[in-house]
């Protein structure tokens, strides 16, 4: 039997993506982000309000960079979701992480975050169904230590997602198939 439920931003899992920018100063401002997602092979997607220093900061510097949060920095990726750049301008300073400046577009790279994605920001939507932060990805690097024969093993990666349901992080890391292969055993 089946019951319904509260609306809620009810796809699960959903990424926890850290959301990287430089400050007016020069200082890193990190913001952790749910509502984010591929839109073509190379164009990301987050959907931000123009609230966000972050928003503010990419539409200045016309770039970000888009990390995935892992299990190993759970603590510091919900800080930089419930601490405000706009009130905390040198929230970064507050965390242990460290930080590498792109050689590609104007925009921080995590160190500690195993995958980064490096963006040139493309436009900002803000019509009522615009998607917010619209950016082409130049560049993805990824922690050696995240990676098997040269690809990224995704078990090792130790991704966290986000539960909208209960509020929890959640470790994905287990394999349970194989895309694009698994479901051609139905095909007649």
């Amino acid at each position: 039997m089946r019951k319904n439920i509260k609306t809620t931003e009810a796809i699960f899992p959903m990424p926890v993506l850290m959301i990287a920018t430089y400050n007016e100063d020069g200082t890193i401002d990190v913001m952790n982000a749910a509502w984010g997602m591929m839109l073509e092979r190379d164009l990301i997607v987050l959907n931000l309000t123009e609230t966000h220093k972050t928003v503010q900061n990419i539409k200045a510097r016309k770039a970000f960079t888009v990390s995935i949060a892992d299990s190993d920095h759970v603590v510091e990726a919900d800080y930089f979701g419930v601490v405000s750049g706009n009130n905390t301008p040198h929230k970064f300073e507050n965390t242990t992480l460290t930080a590498t400046k792109s050689s590609l577009v104007d925009a921080p790279i995590i160190n500690e975050f195993p995958i980064c994605m490096e963006c040139e920001f493309i436009e900002y939507q803000n019509e009522p169904y615009g998607c917010g932060v619209v950016g082409k990805i130049v560049n993805v690097s990824a922690d050696e230590k995240v990676m098997h024969n040269d690809q990224v093993d995704i078990s090792l990666l130790n991704a966290i997602a986000f539960d909208p349901y209960t509020h929890g992080y959640y470790k994905v890391s287990e394999r349970v198939g194989n895309a694009f292969k698994d479901g051609l055993q139905l095909k007649k």
